[in-house]
């Protein structure tokens, strides 16, 4: 399937590769898949070689990080002369070796053409815990996401109907009927697939019928997390509270008031006591994260509220099978209040897969904007998300007539429109943002 992420891939190779790549992000979302075709495809030869299951590779790394001495036991290993100029590395799963991640230095400072990707499950996890000299400054760093909407679109054949989604976002001119009602359909499918690559191949192999598609797939992937959190991280009660977070989630976000509290995943649960389980979760790539910040002024980051933030699923395939939803009753658009949760996790997954830091905006008066960006062309504008076609908003009213932006943006299951200074667009289109 093809994945957006290669574009990055290309442009590494066109940087002329002297720094390693790594390639950090939660597991099962495609990272090795791509790598590989990358590889195969853009270079002579390739190498590849994953840490956690070849031992003989990872005490390499634990006797040398001198780049010349690996090399030369990597020949030995493999019983064969490597050629340098030809040759791309892949290592996978370093997460298990931190004298593999200080060796990058040592790569990078060569004067060999050494042209290295790796890439690992918890990588973000282990960066922030970081013991050794992590070499800063000599490897170029990408997040690779679950598939938007915009890859599902393209892997399920919907090309054509992808451009004329993309040009009625740059026209604002409405999609016709029948296009929307199409588009609208694959949405709804979205949201109960997700962008996991083996459960989108699946809904593609049983012809694009969600009864027929196999949610186990997305279980399984969810208990595989799980399963992470009891293997990588060391002592049972921060694991219990890492599962405890993650589990309570789809739970958080079902309030009205959707700002994460601590009370609500037990009555005694503090700060103190959850902070360290929701950093691991966040750095995993499990979770987004999406904060308060106190000032619509730039940079927003500036002006967050460390305290006050909402979390989401990485991938709302995960909440929808977490949630226990049945697929019927987002498919025949039911009427229920934790659709517009759905909906928000999934935007909040859109802008995240476009590179876009999370915040949102809320006033001394209970009003709230769920997502607020900025762009050097328009300034700071509100994001409003709706779960339907009920557009009616308080909250984005306020906003407007305090801060006056150029213009707002309202997701929801309505056509393309321009009215009152609003730009209504449909949910299916969020992935024209950029």
């Amino acid at each position: 399937m093809q994945r957006l992420f290669e574009k990055k891939l290309l442009e590494w190779k066109q940087s002329g590769m002297k720094k390693p790549l790594m390639v950090v992000g939660a597991r099962q979302i495609g990272k090795t898949y791509i790598i590989e075709k990358f590889a195969k495809e853009n270079f002579e030869q390739y190498l590849y070689f994953n840490l956690e299951k070849n031992a003989e590779v990872r005490n390499i790394f634990e006797k040398t990080i001198d780049d010349a001495k690996i090399i030369e036991e990597l020949e030995l290993y493999l019983g064969r002369k490597i050629d340098i100029e030809k040759t791309i590395f892949f290592f996978d799963e370093v997460q298990v070796s931190e004298n593999f991640i200080v060796s990058l230095k040592y790569f990078n400072e060569s004067s060999k053409p050494y042209k290295i990707i790796c890439a690992g499950s918890l990588l973000g996890v282990k960066i922030n815990r970081f013991k050794s000299s992590f070499p800063v400054g000599k490897i170029r760093m990408e997040c690779m996401y679950p598939m938007n909407f915009e890859e599902f679109l393209i892997a399920t054949g919907k090309e054509i109907l992808k451009n004329k989604i993309e040009e009625c976002y740059r026209t604002m001119e409405r999609m016709p009927d029948f296009a929307h009602e199409e588009a609208l359909t694959l949405y709804k499918q979205y949201l109960c697939v997700g962008g996991m690559p083996e459960a989108v191949k699946n809904f593609i192999e049983n012809d694009l019928d969600i009864l027929k598609f196999d949610s186990h797939i997305i279980s399984d992937i969810k208990d595989m997390y799980i399963a992470d959190m009891q293997k990588y991280v060391k002592g049972t009660l921060e694991t219990v509270k890492i599962e405890k977070v993650y589990k309570n989630i789809p739970s958080q976000l079902a309030k009205e008031n959707k700002n994460f509290q601590y009370s609500f995943i037990e009555e005694t649960g503090r700060k103190r006591k959850y902070e360290s389980a929701i950093d691991w979760l966040v750095s995993s790539k499990m979770v987004l994260i999406n904060y308060n910040s106190k000032r619509m002024e730039i940079p927003l980051k500036v002006y967050i509220d460390e305290d006050k933030f909402k979390l989401y699923l990485s991938d709302v395939g995960i909440l929808t099978n977490m949630s226990e939803i049945k697929f019927p009753d987002i498919m025949l658009d039911k009427v229920f209040i934790y659709k517009g949760a759905i909906a928000e996790n999934y935007i909040a997954q859109e802008l995240t897969s476009k590179g876009e830091s999370l915040y949102y905006w809320t006033s001394n008066r209970n009003a709230e904007i769920d997502f607020v960006l900025y762009s050097e062309e328009d300034g700071i504008i509100p994001i409003e998300v709706k779960g339907g076609n009920n557009v009616k908003s308080r909250s984005l009213n306020m906003y407007v007539n305090e801060y006056k932006p150029k213009y707002a943006i309202r997701f929801s299951t309505r056509n393309f429109g321009f009215e009152n200074n609003i730009k209504s667009i449909p949910l299916y289109a969020a992935f024209c943002i950029k």
